[in-house]
């Protein structure tokens, strides 16, 4: 799929080894209950979500809508045949991070209902976002699909490891021997559109020796 890139991101200038996979995935009764929930407040004249900016996709039956909150970011997928939210990522702020790399670098979470799994939804929004310049570092931990998608991304955007401490990053490498993964501290990490390593290196502070 694909899609325009809207000005709401504008301002964003062998085999793999595996890091942690345990997350549990959301119960799907509370997740069908999230997303319709977030679909009825999409569509309540005078709700904080009503009127969000619609941009379709390439597939006419989905339609995704965006908000940013706290310099936190929203996309939401909207399956228009249905009249249903078929799932959302959020790219969230890194709270390990300082201010400087703050600027150039989320980390992105998605929720998607199991029937709109596996149809290249989220791939579609992450592309999105790394195109338009936006650096994404995973969480502590992943869940298998997550886990997959980023290795399936790094075939058009870099990916690489670092180790995150005192809100500092310092660069591992583009692979890691599986010992080395065990760490919560240790991440990946996927460069936007327009990044080297040594561009991203001195925008965020990232250390590379």
């Amino acid at each position: 799929m694909n899609l325009a890139i809207p000005p709401f991101w504008a301002s964003w200038l062998y085999r793999p080894v595996e890091l942690r996979i345990d997350v549990s995935p959301i119960p799907p009764h509370q997740l069908e209950g999230e997303c319709a929930s977030i679909h009825d407040r999409i569509h309540t004249p005078g709700d904080r979500l009503h009127g969000l900016p619609e941009i379709p996709l390439s597939d006419p039956r989905f339609a995704i809508r965006y908000r940013s909150a706290d310099g936190e970011f929203y996309v939401y997928v909207e399956d228009q045949l249905e009249h249903r939210i078929a799932g959302f990522t959020v790219f969230n702020r890194l709270i390990e991070l300082d201010k400087r790399a703050d600027r150039y670098i989320r980390g992105p979470h998605s929720r998607f209902d199991p029937a709109y799994q596996r149809k290249g939804l989220a791939s579609c929004i992450y592309r999105w976002a790394l195109d338009a310049g936006l650096c994404l570092v995973t969480g502590a931990r992943q869940s298998p699909g997550a886990h997959a998608l980023w290795h399936k991304l790094a075939a058009s955007h870099r990916l690489g490891y670092v180790d995150i401490n005192n809100k500092k990053m310092h660069y591992l490498g583009d692979r890691l021997a599986p010992e080395r993964l065990d760490p919560l501290s240790t991440r990946m990490f996927l460069l936007g559109q327009g990044w080297s390593l040594g561009s991203f290196a001195a925008a965020t502070g990232m250390r590379c020796d």
